[in-house]
């Protein structure tokens, strides 16, 4: 496909998704939810299908080089369909947010002043790799009334078209339109810069990917993006911590799973109790393969660390490695997290109220949590459905994005003959 026909082809997908977002944001909420329920039931009935799509893109992925982490997050498996197809229905069980009305005040000239949810129209996503967020992206967009446009990477494109042919069944036999969700079928990345400039069909742009894959999507989109580059997470141990606790807590903060955006990837640990916490949980790490990089303090506790760099600080590493830092006391820990952090997700391990409730208040990061793992930073887990990615913005969404983050409010005002003096 050439640069005109994919421009004329990204046009065409545009102008269908813009009729669709009209549909979608007047769709009744049982038509949205019957169409989600269709979807995941026949997500569960073509697992088989669905698995041999994925795995002859992850053979391809083998045999083009590709990085383990990026395998990891490429490979399906039959739980990991289950889930998406249990996200799905979760979506079905939350409120639907579209035409809700809040804080209806009177004013003096016998006005009724309030907010309406309404979607926000067309959401493009962009993602490499992550087969599920074709199915979360897809419930998600759906339930909110919008239209959206997902571009997949190349290496799940087989992946993803199975998925979305479950998603267009589904689509259609609610009666809803086809052209709600659209996948586009080229690799050629100049549909992606078709996409993210095309401001008279798409509403909104979520990238969900590489660093590299977000800092282009943002330095080169003409149109609203909701993003977070990259997850430099922290978990500090204090010296109010339960000890067996942290240790469990940092532990699975990083192994439970090496590739993902809320997996920790610096240790702060307070240098009172740091002799003390160290040698078993570093065994642990060691034992799991995990290499580590400390400062001097943690060196000389835990000989077997190598040295940490200060790029070391910044890096978001998707895998088996860990920077751990000794530090005096929670202020520099949240001094080290304000200077080295993504403002993704952040964990104190604590009995201290007090420190918990300063930890809470003062790091900046769209999540932040007491005594519990980083990987709970997650739409599933938040009880959200699913999400359509995690944003470290600070305006409009914030955090993992789900019903609400995919709608807007607009003002509305119920009079009765009133004007204005």
């Amino acid at each position: 496909m050439d640069i005109i026909d994919i421009k004329t082809y990204m046009q065409s997908i545009g102008r269908e998704a813009r009729t669709a977002s009209r549909l979608m944001a007047k769709a009744e909420p049982a038509d949205k939810n019957r169409a989600l329920t269709l979807m995941a039931l026949a997500i569960k009935r073509d697992e088989q299908q669905l698995l041999a799509a994925n795995a002859g893109d992850v053979d391809n992925a083998k045999i083009r080089g590709l990085e383990p982490a990026l395998i990891d997050r490429l490979t399906l498996t039959s739980k990991s369909i289950a889930s998406m197809a249990e996200g799905l229905l979760q979506i079905v069980a939350l409120p639907d947010p579209v035409g809700e009305i809040s804080d209806l005040k009177y004013r003096p000239a016998g006005i009724q002043v309030g907010k309406m949810r309404v979607p926000l129209g067309v959401i493009g996503i962009i993602y490499e790799a992550r087969p599920n967020v074709t199915a979360d992206a897809a419930g998600l967009c759906l339930k909110a009334g919008n239209a959206a446009i997902l571009r997949g990477g190349s290496e799940a494109i087989r992946s993803n078209q199975a998925i979305a042919a479950c998603v267009k069944e589904g689509l259609k036999a609610a009666g809803l339109p086809e052209t709600a969700i659209q996948i586009i079928e080229t690799t050629d990345r100049a549909a992606v810069g078709e996409l993210i400039t095309m401001k008279e069909f798409v509403d909104v742009i979520v990238p969900r990917g590489g660093k590299g894959l977000i800092e282009r999507i943002s330095n080169e989109a003409r149109i609203p993006v909701i993003k977070h580059l990259h997850g430099v997470c922290h978990v500090y141990i204090d010296d109010g911590a339960d000890l067996a606790k942290a240790i469990c807590v940092a532990d699975n903060a990083k192994t439970q799973r090496y590739g993902t955006c809320n997996t920790m990837e610096t240790l702060l640990v307070h240098e009172a109790i740091a002799g003390e916490v160290l040698p078993p949980l570093c065994q642990i790490y060691l034992d799991k393969g995990v290499e580590l990089r400390g400062d001097a303090a943690s060196r000389a506790i835990i000989p077997q660390m190598s040295e940490a760099t200060e790029e070391d600080w910044h890096t978001e590493y998707l895998a088996p490695i860990l920077s751990i830092r000794v530090v005096s006391g929670l202020d520099q820990a949240i001094e080290h997290i304000a200077v080295y952090g993504s403002q993704h997700t952040d964990s104190i391990i604590t009995e201290d109220y007090g420190r918990a409730r300063r930890f809470l208040r003062e790091v900046d990061s769209s999540s932040v949590m007491v005594n519990a793992s980083t990987r709970f930073a997650d739409g599933f887990e938040y009880g959200l459905g699913a999400e359509i990615g995690i944003s470290t913005d600070k305006i409009h969404a914030r955090g993992p994005v789900g019903l609400e983050g995919l709608t807007s409010q607009k003002f509305i005002v119920l009079g009765d003959g009133q004007v204005r003096q």
